[in-house]
């Protein structure tokens, strides 16, 4: 009979164990889809930003080109450090792209520029708080499986630690964002 109570038990343990684990991984897939939606709305809005820079100072093109280019990298990117990187290096591209306006007071009087630099300023909101959602969701993940005894059952079942959310040490700089 104790036998059959400890069995019982163990059981109930590896079931919700079990379960929990597949909580915390769902968790962190949806935090990361939060991210793709935030990084797919900063993606589309680019070229439109873009093209309303490049009609007033079309002489930027360098400026322009690294926002293209690092728009471009950062859309086939799947890792979450990399893109990390990426995406911080297009948050101070964009915020060269932005600083345009001081130099072009017609650009500075678009409506349709001003309108995407709202936008955009929203995106950036936006993903910042679903970035720390990510890690949030990362790090009760990684404990959920790095734990003993879970990690008995996360080992079994293919439960593996996931990555954080991180851009470099010299990219952590802040972006410079103005609006009128």
């Amino acid at each position: 009979m104790i036998a059959l109570l400890i069995l019982a038990a163990i059981a109930v343990w590896l079931v919700f164990s079990y379960n929990r684990l597949v909580r915390l991984r769902n968790q962190v897939r949806t935090a990361w889809a939060d991210i793709d939606v935030q990084l797919t709305r900063r993606h589309d809005l680019v070229p439109q930003l873009v093209a309303a820079v490049r009609g007033y100072a079309s002489h930027e093109q360098t400026v322009l080109q690294a926002v293209t280019d690092l728009r471009s990298q950062a859309l086939s990117l799947q890792s979450p450090t990399r893109l990390g990187e990426v995406e911080t290096a297009l948050e101070q591209a964009l915020s060269r792209v932005l600083a345009l306006k001081e130099a072009y007071p017609d650009l500075k009087a678009s409506e349709n520029f001003s309108q995407l630099q709202r936008d955009l300023v929203k995106v950036e909101e936006t993903l910042q708080y679903a970035r720390r959602f990510y890690n949030g969701a990362v790090r009760d993940y990684n404990v959920g499986v790095q734990r003993v005894p879970d990690v008995v059952l996360a080992r079994a079942f293919g439960f593996s630690s996931a990555e954080f959310y991180q851009a470099r040490d010299e990219e952590r700089s802040a972006v410079q964002v103005q609006l009128q």
